[in-house]
């Protein structure tokens, strides 16, 4: 083999390596001897934050929890870790060699996201990203009793990197890009729930909400149905208008109206069309305004507040009405429920305590309630729920016997029944239970017509007796007054 003269030859080169690999391993116990830890940690620091400043790539760590603990005294989740982790879900490439599955007890759905090590590339208004998932455990020594215990700790994160140079279109852009995103995609997936106040665990418990109401099987006027439904659109799509103006993103409706006449499934087509979860509050088992405040305070976001039948859950006191006094040495009852603590949770400064929240009142007697109740920026909304119109029956009609609603004549029977239900005889209820007794329309439409038909005489002859009524008290008022001439 030939060399050039001005190399050295592999001898010498091998010869100069065990020498210098010699003077290290002799150097390297006295520079442990004579420089201070600190002092080796401070230079190699320098020297690798030296070398790694060459580099162009950031990478921003998103974890899974952050500093702190939420209203139930666990251990705060991390937003943008969990709007991270539902964006990627829907960028999983089909690629990927490892995937973690899961899927809830009250979802049908199985979601797929990023597994340990898992990398998937995004591409945002030009810019390359690359997000990866970590996951891993610690091991901590906390003191319990005085004595030590070992904890397993388990963590998870992302990492997102791209170049340095775009570091503000990222963090200012992409990241509530990407929440935007994750915001669409939970309310796809979301279960809605329906919450209530347990007094033996002191906490909201939830189940899954399965109601199956909505808009185009509630038996409204179409006018008043639409008015309902573009009032909800407007309120969600006015989080920064409600900003502007200072007021709090929330919406109050009273509900009221004869029972049978689709109070409760109006609520529940409310949920299912916006996707928000139920809370229930029952007043009575409220046991006072402090406790109305916390159980408040631990409802969520994007959420329905609903009290039935307020006019008779409860008795309000108000400011106006004097303490009751107990006897002397008799022991004090609990802080009861106020009119006026309820008017703070729902229109004062607690009222601010979260975001895009709607209230919901329900009664049988709307003329019962306190004035105070009823102002716009508590309930802004009043919606009558009366008996049943003909154009609230061809939507029962529709959904329980199939029959089209798209005109007033599709069945010989419709001008009779328009005639007789416009008096005003028969709530939904009562409508949608007659046409449950038979599965053939013509005999079901026809049982409703003698049922109308009876309604309507017993109203009349109602009518004709109060009228009869009326004219012998005013005969006898007449005489009255001639006898006293």
């Amino acid at each position: 083999m030939v060399f050039s003269k001005d190399l050295p030859s592999p001898a010498t080169m091998f010869s100069t390596y065990a020498s210098l690999a010699g003077y290290i391993m002799m150097v390297k116990p006295m520079i442990h001897t004579i420089i201070p830890q600190p002092v080796q940690n401070f230079v190699f620091s320098y020297i690798k934050s030296f070398v790694g400043s060459r580099s162009s790539t950031l990478t921003l760590v998103i974890n899974d929890m952050i500093n702190g603990y939420d209203k139930n005294g666990m251990p705060r989740k991390n937003e943008l870790f969990l709007a991270a982790e539902a964006y990627l879900s829907s960028k999983i490439s089909p690629d990927a060699s490892k995937l973690r599955m899961t899927r809830d007890r009250n979802n049908k759905n199985v979601n797929l996201y990023l597994s340990q090590g898992e990398v998937v590339s995004d591409v945002y208004k030009g810019i390359e990203l690359k997000w990866r998932y970590l996951a891993g455990r610690n091991k901590t020594t906390t003191v319990v009793d005085g004595g030590q215990e070992d904890m397993v700790v388990n963590w998870q994160c992302f990492e997102l990197s791209f170049d340095k140079k775009h570091r503000d279109l990222v963090v200012n852009s992409y990241v509530p890009y990407v929440e935007r995103k994750a915001k669409v995609i939970k309310e796809e997936r979301r279960i809605i729930k329906m919450h209530s106040y347990s007094s033996s665990t002191y906490m909201w418990q939830s189940v899954k909400f399965e109601h199956p109401s909505t808009f185009d099987t509630m038996a409204m006027t179409p006018k008043l149905k639409r008015s309902v439904m573009e009032d909800l659109d407007r309120f969600i799509k006015r989080k920064d208008y409600y900003k502007r103006v200072g007021k709090a993103w929330k919406r109050g409706y009273l509900l009221y109206g004869p029972p049978g006449t689709g109070k409760s499934s109006l609520v529940a087509a409310m949920a299912n069309y916006l996707k928000f979860d139920i809370y229930d509050l029952q007043l009575a088992s409220v046991q006072g305004d402090a406790h109305l405040r916390n159980l408040l305070l631990a409802t969520n976001n994007s959420s329905i507040l609903l009290v039935e039948d307020i006019d008779c859950s409860v008795d309000l006191p108000t400011r106006l009405q004097p303490a009751t006094m107990m006897p002397y040495g008799a022991p004090q009852a609990a802080t009861p429920l106020t009119l006026s603590g309820l008017l703070n949770c729902i229109d004062g400064l607690w009222s601010s305590c979260g975001d895009e929240r709607i209230v919901i009142f329900t009664t049988n007697n709307k003329e019962k309630l306190d004035p105070a109740l009823l102002r716009p920026g508590r309930m802004d909304m009043h919606i009558y729920m009366g008996h049943c119109s003909f154009e609230g029956f061809k939507t029962l009609s529709s959904n329980y016997l199939g029959l089209p609603n798209d005109n007033d004549d599709h069945h010989r029977l419709y001008p009779d029944i328009k005639r007789l239900i416009d008096g005003q005889v028969l709530t939904p209820a009562q409508v949608a239970e007659e046409l449950m007794k038979n599965e053939d329309a013509e005999m079901a439409l026809e049982g409703l017509v003698k049922v109308l038909k009876r309604k309507r005489s017993e109203s009349e002859k109602c009518d004709d007796e109060s009228k009869k009524m009326k004219m012998l008290e005013e005969g006898e008022k007449r005489i009255s007054n001639t006898e006293e001439t």
